[in-house]
């Protein structure tokens, strides 16, 4: 059995005219939309690595969670082309900042989506799953909208 990889990731938030909306961003190689994530990083908290994929992959800035706002399960496509189960955990990034420019800005493109239609974009079925269940009536305080 393979053993199970974990990342962390960002959901980057912003609320606009009321609609809480998500930035979801494609994949390098295949062009799939998905959120910022990365793998641990020694020395550093997960949600300091979320942070920084956010940065690095989508050019957004802001206020992350401490705690993770929930999980998923994904497959991950190595560089051999070989599929391993992830565990992805997520923490909300309320965005206060977009860079112009970003390191990958060139290698990405990005969307910024409302939630509500998120879940039918994401190109990854735990992704969607996760988002979906987000968008559910009982979506959990961290993404709730506050007036």
């Amino acid at each position: 059995m393979a053993k199970l990889l974990k990342q962390f990731a960002a959901l980057p938030v912003m609320e606009t005219g009321g609609t809480l909306h998500v930035l979801l961003i494609t994949s390098r190689a295949k062009q799939r939309w998905i959120i910022p994530k990365g793998h641990p990083e020694k020395g550093m908290q997960p949600s300091a690595v979320a942070l920084l994929e956010a940065r690095e992959e989508a050019g957004v800035c802001g206020v992350i969670s401490k705690m993770p706002i929930g999980h998923y399960r994904t497959q991950k496509c190595l560089p051999s082309g070989k599929q391993v189960p992830c565990e992805v955990t997520v923490f909300r990034l309320d965005v206060s900042e977009h860079l112009a420019q970003w390191k990958e800005h060139l290698e990405r493109k990005i969307m910024w989506v409302p939630l509500s239609q998120a879940a039918a974009l994401a190109d990854d079925g735990g992704l969607s799953e996760f988002l979906e269940g987000l968008d559910a009536a009982a979506k959990p305080k961290a993404l709730a909208v506050t007036s």
